[in-house]
């Protein structure tokens, strides 16, 4: 099978799915509401070093205060001081969520657990524009402070919450730390018979600490196929299309009688269909596999882009203007944009964090998520600054790019992502190993081998 899917390790620690991996995984997926908040209003070495936990903790007290000093800003140096802040919660937040919760999560729900980051993200977009929506209505044009200033929730929920929460065992093996992470094993699968797991974790810290220099290492042979992933998921994720549905949804909505409240209402309505599918892939993640839901939200956006393609050539044209869009016309489109927001929101939307961070082996984990992170982060700036220029351009073409990209990525993991579900963190090795395309990297080679060469 082309993407190596079903193989498995063959190992199957025991344990339960307690209440405080729950309440664990609920208070760490909410670094997600600092990410998705921010959006919807406008560290390797620190991970590694100082945990998981105490990363998470930076992140929300960065927001924190970077939301505090925009909702009393005064000035454009006290906005951009905030954005920085906000910007730093981000960054720790991303870093270090999505791996602690794949490495706190039973194996068994690994997916489901971690994209309540996704989730929690969702929730935050969702809130941010319900919050955008009352204050525009406030008299005296101040309403802005409450929206940026609100992120200060957030930030300050993620911040307390972790004080709640104990490292993953990894983080405490990688500390040398023990007997608190055999503690913290048993507390978080329900049982004292973790021998087995961790004596795997324990050996694979042993094997990280024999790494000076993950980002070196990061860039070997053995590593190739994986940080192939790491770099190319994050960029398929922003090239799935979802600025040209954002861009639209308030012109259709307009023409359907909202009115100056079409921008709003748009975003409302999106963001609705954005948590509900969430949910979605949430229940099954770890079911059907995260090969299956990559390639059916492949699917079904592909789809949808075409219906877009053909309604907006139709009707927009070249000249960009629709005139008097019929009510039928826009019911139309607006149900098209809603398929394929679900179809992103429970494909391409979470598993762009949870694949990433469940590939890597323990020591480089943390500078593989930082190359995560980084990627997103720069495509998503890069998109934003080339978008308008294309839409002028292309017009309608816009959404034939975007879909042919669709077709591209599908095709790509298809071919060559391994299932990774129902496979223990530790063990991910074995998925890559069993794999047609990219076993060959798993067999000794001449230390002169060229890098060049996928």
């Amino acid at each position: 099978m082309a993407g190596g899917g079903g193989v498995t390790s063959g190992k199957s620690y025991p344990g339960k799915f307690t209440s405080k991996v729950l309440f664990t995984c609920i208070v760490a997926a909410s670094g997600g509401l600092i990410f998705g908040y921010d959006l919807g209003i406008s560290a390797s070495r620190i991970t590694r070093g100082l945990g998981r936990r105490m990363t998470m903790m930076f992140g929300g007290l960065f927001f924190a205060i970077g939301a505090v000093i925009n909702g009393f800003a005064e000035n454009v140096l006290m906005l951009i001081i905030g954005r920085v802040l906000l910007g730093f919660g981000i960054g720790f937040a991303n870093q270090s969520v999505p791996i602690y919760l794949s490495e706190i999560a039973p194996f068994k729900y690994r997916g489901a657990l971690n994209i309540m980051f996704q989730l929690s993200i969702t929730i935050g977009i969702l809130v941010a524009h319900l919050l955008n929506y009352f204050t525009a209505k406030i008299e005296g044009g101040w309403g802005w402070r409450l929206s940026l200033g609100g992120a200060v929730v957030p930030g300050l929920v993620f911040f307390l919450g972790c004080f709640f929460l104990t490292d993953s065992p990894n983080s405490l093996l990688e500390r040398d730390k023990f007997k608190e992470a055999k503690v913290q094993l048993q507390k978080i699968r329900g049982t004292d018979n973790v021998e087995e797991e961790f004596n795997d974790l324990a050996k694979a810290s042993e094997a990280a600490k024999l790494v000076q220099n993950p980002w070196k290492e990061i860039l070997t042979r053995k590593y190739r196929p994986q940080l192939i992933f790491a770099i190319l998921i994050p960029l398929f994720q922003q090239l799935t299309g979802m600025n040209v549905f954002v861009f639209y949804a308030p012109v259709l909505f307009k023409s359907m009688g909202f009115g100056n409240n079409a921008s709003l209402m748009s975003a409302l309505i999106t963001s609705i269909v954005n948590f509900c599918a969430t949910l979605v892939s949430i229940a099954t993640v770890d079911k059907y596999g995260r090969r299956t839901l990559f390639l059916e939200g492949g699917l079904q956006m592909l789809l949808c882009q075409l219906v877009m393609t053909v309604s907006v050539a139709s009707k927009f044209g070249t000249s960009g203007n629709p005139g008097e869009l019929p009510l039928w016309f826009s019911m139309l489109v607006v149900i098209a944009m809603c398929v394929y927001i679900a179809g992103f929101a429970w494909s391409w939307g979470p598993l762009g964090w949870l694949v990433p961070s469940e590939i890597f082996p323990l020591e480089i984990r943390s500078a593989a998520q930082s190359i995560t992170v980084a990627v997103n982060m720069i495509f998503t700036f890069c998109i934003a600054q080339v978008f308008t220029t294309m839409l002028c351009n292309l017009k309608f073409g816009l959404f034939i790019f975007f879909a042919v990209c669709v077709v591209g990525m599908s095709i790509f993991i298809y071919k060559f992502l391994p299932e990774t579900k129902g496979v223990p963190i530790e063990e991910m090795t074995i998925v890559w190993k069993n794999h047609p395309r990219w076993s060959k990297y798993f067999v000794e080679k001449d230390s002169s081998f060229e890098m060049g060469k996928i």
